[in-house]
């Protein structure tokens, strides 16, 4: 399955009441869940507001409120990597990204 035939099947479920979980659009495609995951970031690193969460599941945004919803779930999975990172490494976030220590 191609990322475009991908995309028709998601255009089905846009807004977030018509969310639809990884497993059932995997079935639907005929593919992997590890696929869906793939589909998904090809379609979003193309800029198409492709949402998902643990709750609603898969889904197009239709308002510009779902799209915030969505960017601040995966803003705080990044934050939560990186912190782990850190604290892994022994080292501050600051330090870990790369920021310039100013002299107090």
């Amino acid at each position: 399955m191609t990322t475009e035939q991908f995309l028709q099947v998601l255009s089905w479920h846009v807004g977030q009441a018509y969310g639809i979980t990884a497993r059932e659009l995997a079935e639907r495609c005929g593919i992997a869940e590890r696929e869906v995951r793939r589909h998904v970031s090809e379609l979003r690193d193309e800029g198409i507001a492709v949402c998902a969460h643990p709750r609603t599941g898969y889904f197009i945004a239709q308002t510009p409120a779902e799209l915030d919803m969505a960017c601040k779930y995966l803003r705080r999975r990044a934050l939560h990597s990186l912190t782990l990172e850190s604290r892994m490494r022994k080292i501050s976030m600051a330090e870990l990204l790369g920021q310039i220590k100013v002299p107090t």
